[in-house]
């Protein structure tokens, strides 16, 4: 008689399961609702939950994180944190541990994740080009110096997203281009190369369809469009009056293009050294409106529901954001935070906005439709804030 096992037995195997993980792990979660903070003096990041509002561990010993960002893996369970020191960290954030760490240049400035979540990479100053690494192992798997012409060195490499079918953008500071390297055969990438862009681009962003890559120029006015779904067209050159124009102002901090919000078919820029916010039409890329803001914005970042934008500001004037209507497009709320308001991220459905207060070493929680202040938690020299959702998005 070949041996049963009774669904009793089963039922019992399964319950002595469940609490061996519960003792483990202390709770069951999911992973939608977590999310990492950076703490850039220390070399660490907090994990935090939104739906309570908490810090739920800090993980130490990622390095140099003064220019830190983070992108998920597809199932939210691994952050993968790229630092200025070329270390390349993937976190389990369930776990609120290191599952591996490389350093993998001399100097990087971010990073992105395939579309199917296979491939990390990375963008670095030092030595100049891009690296692509397998999302399990980290183990490298193209190697893609960004040499050009006229020149023995590699440039620095800015404005890296991913894009649909397996392909990465990115922009050569250096030099004036754009490559776009599709890794279908993760043993033979093809790279395409636009060249004379224009003078210095300094960050880029993919809109969140995934159809066109955006790169600023700081060398020069103006601002460069290229169409992924016809890249036989070519780059194009858009707002050739954007930028610091013939009045050379100062320019305190560089604006993060990534932050560039795009609602009601309009895209909202900040303006470079300027205390400015430019809205483009997104039908025809042309400049239809500035809104007067409080400082020289850093980041212009919608509302998930495309309703409100947050402004935040370079110093000295960093203790301040403000929200623009964008119906009116006038601002609508000015809120004081703290000192050196550094980065802000909004809930999966945009309910509340996480908001780093990176010299009062606090991070602040407020109801994006009242404005009102929910949460106050403690951290050490917070910078950016990224949540889990953010796997599920083009270029994020």
């Amino acid at each position: 008689m070949k041996n049963k096992i009774y669904p009793h037995v089963l039922k019992g195997i399964a319950m002595l399961v469940l609490s061996l993980l519960v003792s483990a792990c202390g709770t069951i979660r999911g992973t939608g609702d977590l999310g990492v903070v950076i703490e850039r003096a220390d070399g660490s990041v907090q994990i935090i939950e939104t739906t309570g509002r908490t810090s739920l561990a800090r993980v130490d010993g990622l390095g140099d994180l003064s220019h830190a960002s983070v992108v998920f893996s597809r199932d939210e369970r691994f952050a993968y944190v790229f630092g200025r020191d070329g270390g390349l960290t993937k976190i389990d954030v369930l776990q609120n541990r290191i599952v591996k760490r490389v350093i993998q240049s001399g100097n990087s400035i971010g990073g992105a994740i395939s579309q199917d979540g296979s491939l990390i990479a990375v963008s670095n100053y030092k030595p100049g080009g891009v690296r692509i690494f397998n999302a399990q192992t980290l183990e490298m798997v193209a190697d893609i110096p960004a040499k050009y012409k006229g020149s023995d060195q590699a440039s620095k490499v800015v404005g890296l997203v991913d894009a649909p079918g397996q392909y990465f953008v990115f922009s050569l500071y250096d030099a004036g281009e754009i490559w776009v390297v599709n890794m279908q055969d993760i043993n033979n990438p093809q790279i395409q190369k636009f060249r004379n862009i224009g003078r210095q681009p300094y960050d880029g962003l993919i809109t969140p369809d995934g159809r066109y890559y955006i790169t600023g120029l700081f060398g020069e006015d103006g601002v460069v469009l290229l169409d992924m779904w016809n890249l036989k067209s070519g780059p194009k050159r858009i707002l050739n009056d954007y930028g610091r124009g013939n009045e050379k102002m100062p320019v305190y901090k560089m604006p993060h293009l990534e932050g560039w919000a795009v609602a009601n078919n309009r895209v909202f820029m900040p303006g470079v050294g300027r205390n400015e916010v430019i809205v483009v039409n997104k039908d025809n890329w042309k400049q239809e409106n500035r809104i007067s803001v409080h400082g020289q914005p850093i980041f212009v970042m919608s509302r998930p529901d495309g309703r409100h934008i947050w402004v935040n500001f370079a110093f000295p004037r960093n203790d301040t954001i403000q929200v623009i209507d964008t119906i009116s497009m006038n601002v609508i709320k000015t809120i004081k935070p703290g000192k050196a308001i550094l980065h802000m991220e909004f809930t999966p459905r945009g309910e509340n906005v996480w908001v780093s207060v990176r010299d009062n070493d606090q991070i602040k929680v407020f109801d994006t439709d009242s404005f009102e202040e929910l949460q106050t938690l403690p951290a050490l020299k917070p910078s950016g804030i990224f949540f889990t959702s953010r796997a599920h998005k083009t270029g994020l």
